[in-house]
């Protein structure tokens, strides 16, 4: 009898330390030790305060740099996203892990942060961002794996867990052309030799159905042929090859030539995109820097002045410098306009109140959200400090322009890849609704103070004329966005570039139509 229960014992301990190590293997830590717990609890309290400690090292090695300087570290788009993923995913694994109540009375409180750490909506947002950027600035997967990008000054770069997380944000997007550059990536650092929790089987198996959406099914047999060769018995790519084979055969048989609908559905396909990828490649070559040039000839129409805002008592003996940016429609940049101790109040004042920007809904005439606008944004009154009302008279001054029917400053923090896509800031005609609950008539100008430089990316692009403005703190633009007659100028239509590398400050200051008729009177022509 003694016999067999030791027998019992021996297969029940052996079968707890298969489970130990296939969980383990599996990297499910939380269950792995709760398995070691049950064979021998010393061992596995000793197990767990290990693993922390490991967790603990990689992130004091961050910690360091990371506090130094903030705002550079995260400017990084790579360190940014590595950040999310750390204090989202990873920070789930290790709670559960130190959470597991090994013993009676084991309490923990960790959770008690939790609420203020990025959630998976931060780690995607984070994800996409890093997928604008490789798109607007024509960056490869192993440019931005290794985090070389331009002007850093925290280098990071990407582990092929990293990689593989990226493809599978993309997957679930139904985002298979950024599923299949990522998961590629990742397979291409597993086969050079990196040491990493990612399974090639995974890997194999999310990219050949990623390849098979995209119409490569070549590409996606051999992909599947390679997931076969390292896990034979894997169901879904045996019930893909086959799935696979019979389509090729299908296709081989099939008529090749192009019937007249085929025809027809790809030149109204052909149709759609020329009616939108022109100002698309338009606003990404800009923001890369690859716009329009100015002929010479309209070149030397661009002057630099000592401006005193037409004989304003305030600047006749201390004017200030502008400069010409563009001709049409006229954009102007004054330097030196704002002081640093300024920018500094507006962004202490702004910062607690920062949110997602939003933009005007035009079928409610509402505040939303929108996909095209990823930035935060705050509003300030002149009245509540004397800083913003010193700026609000400035801009009044300069521009000669009555603020007092204008909106609030508006500041905005655009950070990894945030961009805000081509736009108008002024209402078109199917819009009458848009501002009509400020009573003040429609946008008539824009004035916009860059508040930090921006290592890289971040332009304001004008994609209908090819006109580029570059940040530079302490200096604002200023351009009108309706003619004197009340008309909209659409040549004014604009976009915040994606920030490459970064962290971009702005204020603007929407000035509107009323209060202005007799200081920027009408002309009898629609285009004046």
């Amino acid at each position: 009898m003694q016999v067999v229960l030791e027998i019992k014992r021996w297969i029940s301990t052996l079968c707890l330390y298969l489970l130990y190590i296939m969980y383990a293997w599996m990297k499910d830590y939380s269950v792995a030790t709760y398995f070691l717990f049950q064979m021998n609890p010393k061992l596995a309290e000793e197990s767990k305060l290990e693993q922390i400690k490991k967790w603990a090292e990689k992130l004091d090695q961050l910690t360091d740099t990371a506090t130094k300087d903030p705002e550079g570290f995260l400017g990084h788009p790579v360190n940014a996203f590595k950040l999310m993923k750390r204090l989202n995913t990873e920070w789930g694994e290790l709670e559960s892990l130190v959470l597991k109540d090994m013993s009676d009375g084991f309490i923990s409180n960790m959770t008690i942060q939790r609420q203020f750490f990025p959630n998976d909506e931060d780690q995607t947002g984070a994800a996409k961002a890093l997928l604008r950027l490789q798109d607007t600035y024509n960056l490869d997967t192993d440019t931005l794996s290794r985090g070389n990008l331009p002007g850093v000054k925290h280098k990071s770069f990407l582990t092929a867990e990293d990689c593989f997380e990226l493809g599978k944000i993309a997957y679930t997007e139904a985002d298979y052309y950024h599923t299949e550059l990522w998961m590629e990536q990742a397979l291409k650092q597993l086969d050079e030799g990196e040491v990493s929790s990612a399974d090639k089987v995974y890997i194999l198996d999310y990219l050949s159905y990623a390849v098979y959406q995209q119409g490569d099914l070549g590409k996606a047999m051999m992909l599947t042929k390679r997931l076969l060769e390292l896990d034979p018995e894997h169901q879904r790519a045996n019930g893909n090859m086959k799935y696979f084979e019979y389509i090729m055969a299908k296709e081989k048989e099939a008529n090749k030539s192009s019937t007249d609908s085929e025809d027809q559905m790809e030149k109204e396909t052909e149709v759609k995109k020329k009616d939108y990828l022109p100002e698309r490649r338009k606003y990404e070559m800009l923001c890369r820097g690859e716009g329009l040039k100015m002929t010479p000839r309209r070149q030397k129409r661009l002057f630099c002045r000592y401006y005193d805002g037409n004989r304003n008592p305030r600047y006749i003996l201390g004017p200030v410098k502008q400069e010409d940016e563009w001709d049409k429609p006229r954009i102007v940049r004054f330097l030196d306009i704002i002081s640093d101790e300024e920018i500094e109040t507006v962004k202490e004042l702004a910062k607690p109140r920062l949110s997602r920007a939003t933009v005007h809904d035009p079928e409610t005439g509402k505040l939303t959200t929108a996909h095209y606008r990823v930035s935060k944004s705050a509003w300030l009154s002149g009245y509540e400090s004397p800083v913003v009302s010193r700026i609000n008279t400035r801009i009044q001054d300069l521009t000669g322009l009555d603020v007092s029917t204008a909106e609030e400053l508006q500041v905005a923090n655009y950070g990894v890849g945030g961009q805000y896509e081509p736009h108008f800031d002024f209402a078109r005609k199917d819009e009458p609704d848009a501002f009509k609950e400020l009573g003040t008539g429609n946008r008539i100008a824009t004035w916009l103070f860059y508040m930090s430089d921006v290592s890289a990316g971040g332009a304001t692009v004008f994609p209908e004329v090819g006109a580029s403005v570059w940040p530079k703190k302490g200096t604002a633009v200023f351009w009108y966005n309706l003619f004197p007659s009340g008309e909209g100028d659409y040549s004014t239509r604009h976009a915040a570039c994606p920030v490459l590398v970064g962290n971009k400050w702005v204020s603007n200051k929407w000035l509107h139509e009323r209060g202005q008729e007799f200081r920027r009177p009408c002309t009898l022509s629609e285009l004046e």
